[in-house]
């Protein structure tokens, strides 16, 4: 959530902020604003709404040659025109971005700012005056800065700008995420590697605690010392093309097409000519080792992670647990004597996971973050790390990082199961049924037309809405509710099939939806009869099943796949039905209200 972009030496810096916030859009956000100017006069704008809002009241002659931006995604005081970013200083001399939380601005503010000073209501703009106060007892900007900052408990990634000094940016980060990109007489700053793609490659990642003085030719860092520090820097592996929604009329539909096609690249990316994985030999080991793995994850991650833990557990029999990193954060457990850490993310930015993993790292245990965005903090902070390959995923919504994860960990239960002589990892031919699993993703796809129809006639009228299912499927049931509500704003929750007559029986009423999956052989015949126990309470039931399991009336017969990997195939749907309810409601489908997708705060 919130992003920022600054740039110092650029001929069009207008332009590389607005691209940049653009780039951004997808974190979540409800104002922009940008800061710029040429040396002779700056010009803040800034408003509610949509970055292409911001662009519309730009204007031609608006330029120059250092600037900065940011979209908000509120967390101190509404979202107008006097909270939005950036903030000036009431003397003029420095504007600042600011994403984070500041947990003491009620105490910096009593200390340092008197309330006539402020405008808004937000702990950034108690953060700038904070530092023009510094300032004047005759501190440099760079030294404003740090001491403001030594004063600060919280999280926070900050662009400043003093007017006095217009050759140079200065930055500072703690627990939230924050890049410098180079690029040829000119540097960039951005939250993440999006934010300046259109302009370089090449980045050098900034560590919690330090402070960046940058011009267009010159980057010092200062430690929590104040010790200067070389950094080398590192290239992205993203192409900029990637992010373009082409013909789609959302990146959301855009990226549930690409599913199987991620699929595929997965088999490439992870399995050698002979057959074996590519997955390294020190992160098998190390997992086979283990006595216990704790997978933790947020929302969809989390969802996932429980498909993770079924694969995982059937393929090399190590106990497997999955946590909510909000909650783990604050709790955890009674460990075992060799654990092993994985972490879920599709940013590699989570507020909640780092949390987690900070405190794994002060306990000196292993642990391993898979994620879709390479160079990202938990994969910088992990001990190992492996890559979804999903491509950028801008939607809000989450779909192919959702499928990717699961089929990282197929990957790697096979690899561990392998080395530990299980037979059930023996028996799994992942190359043959990640292929099988991919075309069956393909057929899903297709049926965009008739499951359109089916989000027409079950979902256009009601205010909720239940999915149910066993096993995987019960897994996979958490994800399509949380879909749903996400974009369509319908209430909807995943239950545990069998679980229905233990209370949630009692909220079905005439009409209400009831979604099933049903893959499980096993469960399959339970699960309908949990289906007629809703229909006869006046429910309207739409089952999708597995073509193994499968009846005359399902609504969507699903191609098999290895009964691993139901989930890959059965989300399809699920995805496209929560896309059409939002899209026949006339909502924002890739940026729904109030979220964000990055989460960088607790």
């Amino acid at each position: 959530m919130c992003g920022i972009v600054g740039v110092v030496g650029h001929n069009n810096s207008k332009e590389v902020l607005l691209k940049g916030l653009e780039k951004l859009e997808y974190r979540g956000y409800d104002s922009a604003g940008i800061l710029l100017s040429d040396g002779e006069e700056t010009i803040a704008i800034k408003t509610p709404g949509r970055v292409n809002d911001l662009r519309e009241l730009s204007t031609d002659a608006m330029n120059g040659t250092i600037g900065i931006g940011h979209t908000r995604w509120a967390t101190h005081g509404e979202p107008n025109v006097e909270n939005a970013h950036p903030h000036l200083s009431k003397s003029g001399r420095f504007g600042l971005v600011h994403n984070g939380v500041i947990e003491n601005y009620l105490e910096l503010k009593e200390k340092y700012v008197p309330s006539e000073l402020l405008i808004g209501d937000t702990d950034s703009e108690i953060l700038v005056e904070v530092i023009d106060y510094f300032s004047r007892t005759g501190l440099s900007t760079l030294d404003a800065l740090s001491q403001a900052l030594s004063e600060v408990r919280g999280s926070y990634a900050i662009a400043l700008i003093d007017v006095e000094e217009l050759n140079k940016l200065y930055l500072g980060k703690n627990k939230s995420p924050l890049l410098i990109g180079l690029g040829e007489n000119c540097h960039f700053v951005g939250s993440d590697a999006m934010a300046m793609i259109h302009e370089t490659n090449e980045f050098v990642e900034i560590m919690d605690g330090e402070v960046i003085m940058l011009t267009s030719d010159m980057m010092v860092i200062y430690d929590k010392d104040a010790q200067v520090i070389e950094r080398g820097s590192f290239i992205a592996e993203i192409d900029a093309t990637d992010t373009e929604k082409g013909l789609y009329p959302h990146y959301m539909l855009k990226e549930i097409d690409e599913q199987p096609s991620v699929m595929r690249k997965l088999i490439t990316e992870y399995t050698l000519p002979n057959g074996n994985t590519t997955i390294n030999n020190e992160i098998i080991s190390h997992i086979s080792q283990s006595d216990r793995i704790y997978i933790v994850g947020c929302g969809t991650s989390w969802h996932a992670g429980l498909v993770g833990k079924t694969l995982i557990e059937k393929l090399t029999h190590i106990p497997v647990e999955v946590h909510l990193a909000s909650e783990m954060g604050y709790d955890m457990p009674i460990l075992s004597k060799k654990p092993f850490f994985i972490f879920l993310t599709q940013s590699g930015e989570t507020a909640d996971s780092r949390q987690v993993l900070v405190k794994v790292n002060e306990l000196n245990l292993p642990s391993l973050t898979i994620t879709n965005v390479k160079g990202s903090t938990l994969s910088r902070e992990a001990t190992y790390t492996l890559l979804l390959h999903a491509g950028p995923e801008i939607a809000v919504a989450s779909t192919k990082a959702y499928t990717s994860q699961i089929a990282v960990m197929a990957y790697l239960a096979k690899a561990v199961g392998m080395i530990k002589g299980d037979e059930a990892a023996k028996e799994f031919d992942i190359v043959r049924e990640m292929g099988i699993a991919a075309s069956a993703m393909d057929a899903l796809v297709s049926e965009k037309d008739y499951i359109a129809t089916l989000s027409e006639s079950f979902l256009s009228d009601t205010r909720n809405a239940f999915f149910i299912g066993r096993g995987l499927d019960f897994a996979v049931s958490l994800e399509a509710a949380l879909k749903l509500k996400e974009i369509s704003y319908i209430q909807a929750e995943g239950f545990a099939a069998g679980e229905l007559k233990h209370g949630t029986i009692a909220l079905i009423e005439e009409g209400t939806p009831v979604i099933a999956v049903i893959t499980d052989e096993n469960t399959a015949s339970h699960t309908r009869g949990n289906a007629i126990e809703v229909t006869s309470r006046g429910a309207k039931v739409l089952t999708i099943a597995g073509e193994n399991v499968s009846r005359s009336e399902d609504a969507v017969i699903l191609p098999v796949v290895h009964s691993l990997l139901t989930p890959l195939a059965s989300v399809i749907p699920l995805q496209l039905l929560a896309y059409y309810a939002s899209l026949q409601r006339g909502l924002d489908v890739d940026k729904p209200r109030n979220l964000a997708k990055s989460v960088t705060v607790e």
